[in-house]
């Protein structure tokens, strides 16, 4: 189990549109993604509760990958959380 702490990137925050991205991204791994954020832990991979943290610009969460390609998804959802990647 691996995990990192990130700062959300996304201008918009995660709102409908950049949380599918976010769940779509989670969902390319094998591994279990979790977001957490104070006390709320959500399932990366479900659109319901990642809809549910509200998450905006500048917050801090920390993203726990636990699985055979823990790493690589860390790395992608760090990608996508900065903002390095932007939704199309």
């Amino acid at each position: 189990m691996k995990e990192k702490t990130m700062i959300i990137g996304i201008k918009s925050g995660l709102e409908s549109r950049p949380v599918a991205v976010l769940v779509q991204t989670a969902s390319q791994f094998e591994s279990k993604i979790y977001v957490e954020s104070e006390s709320k832990k959500f399932n990366a991979k479900s659109i319901m509760g990642m809809m549910t943290l509200g998450l905006v610009e500048g917050e801090p969460i920390t993203v726990i990958a636990d699985g055979a390609d823990e790493a690589e998804a860390l790395e992608a959802m760090e990608k996508y959380i900065s903002g390095a990647v932007k939704i199309k």
